[in-house]
């Protein structure tokens, strides 16, 4: 059997996707499911996943790009990644999701890893709003990636193919953009950022 043929931009084309065109879906899906296979088979902190669970999981990562008139396939910003990363990042977050609801009935509740047990926490606090043009795309993604996808800095150096220290390097240089941002609205000529300014960005 041929194997599918490597991806690259030109088959993904988010508007004529979103438009629902079965031309346009086909290029996709066959250009980007190894992508998001290879995504899934080496999902961090699950080892490597079955071929057959990782076929599995890339059809629940497709039908989640549609679900809900395209909500999720309407969030990829070509100006903070290329397509290929944005679908690293989507499948393994919709795998890790999936995996972690199959956790095995009957299996010991201490047995049972912590992460799978835990409440997501209400988000009561405003999301901070990023000034275009003041950080860079990568600080951008990397910002959404810890705080929004809650990944961690070697999940997301993996994803995008760095140096883990590279994502706190940028993460570190992001917030310092925004401390020194939200400090001189709030306090002009001083350098203190306001109170509660970021407290939306609270990850070392």
């Amino acid at each position: 059997m041929a194997g599918r043929r490597r991806s690259n931009d030109d088959d993904f084309d988010q508007q004529a996707l979103m438009r629902g065109e079965r031309g346009a879906w086909d290029r996709f899906v066959d250009g980007f499911t190894g992508v998001v296979q290879s995504a899934i088979r080496t999902l961090p902190g699950f080892g490597m996943v079955g071929r057959g669970e990782a076929a599995d999981l890339a059809q629940d990562v497709f039908t989640a790009l549609v679900a809900q008139d395209y909500r999720l396939l309407k969030q990829y910003d070509p100006a903070r990644a290329a397509p290929a990363t944005w679908l690293t990042i989507v499948a393994r977050s919709i795998a890790r999701d999936r995996m972690r609801r199959r956790q095995p009935i009957g299996v010991a509740i201490d047995d049972v890893p912590e992460e799978s047990l835990s409440v997501p926490p209400v988000e009561i606090q405003e999301k901070v709003q990023i000034p275009p043009g003041l950080l860079s795309p990568r600080q951008e993604l990397i910002l959404a990636l810890l705080y929004e996808k809650d990944m961690d800095p070697i999940e997301i150096a993996q994803a995008l193919e760095i140096e883990a220290q590279t994502v706190r390097s940028q993460h570190h240089k992001a917030l310092t953009k925004l401390r020194r941002h939200f400090a001189e609205i709030e306090n002009p000529g001083g350098d203190a950022a306001p109170k509660g300014s970021l407290s939306r960005f609270k990850r070392s």
